[in-house]
């Protein structure tokens, strides 16, 4: 926590802060997550996160685009909850480790529908962690929304 006070007390001191101007406010957005952070890169595993999917894609297409590479036991796109629209991501699980690294080598980067894919392995989701995003107020000091 001693790095995150460094580096906000530096940008409320940065020349962008400091204006003649009597109205300007400093506004610094920090977030501090306190789960243990992830690997840079996530380790091989069967279940594929994919990135910069086209509204028209739907569960079919998707495992019909990865099924090449081996058997797909499950596909999921996420959508959004009001509109109802893709959010341009999804999950694909294949039933082998090796086969979904294949298809992350092969697929990151392809085009499917007309947009570009990003590829990676999927991270597990952590529940019950505490989330902490510290606030700065105006005058330097560190408040939280979660205390």
């Amino acid at each position: 926590m001693k790095s995150l006070t460094h580096i906000a007390r530096r940008a409320l001191k940065s020349p962008a802060h400091n204006s003649s101007s009597s109205s300007s406010i400093a506004v610094v957005n920090l977030r501090c997550y306190c789960a243990n952070a992830p690997p840079s890169s996530p380790a091989p595993n069967s279940k594929l996160f994919v990135a910069g999917l086209s509204w028209t894609v739907d569960e079919k297409s998707l495992k019909d685009a990865f099924s090449s590479f081996g058997e797909v036991t499950e596909v999921k796109i996420i959508y959004d909850k009001d509109s109802g629209r893709s959010r341009g991501f999804g999950f694909v699980h294949f039933s082998k480790e090796d086969n979904a690294e294949s298809a992350k080598h092969a697929m990151d980067g392809r085009a499917l529908l007309g947009r570009p894919l990003r590829i990676s392995f999927a991270l597990e989701r952590v529940r019950g962690e505490p989330v902490v995003v510290p606030r700065i107020t105006n005058n330097g000091d560190f408040s939280s929304r979660n205390t």
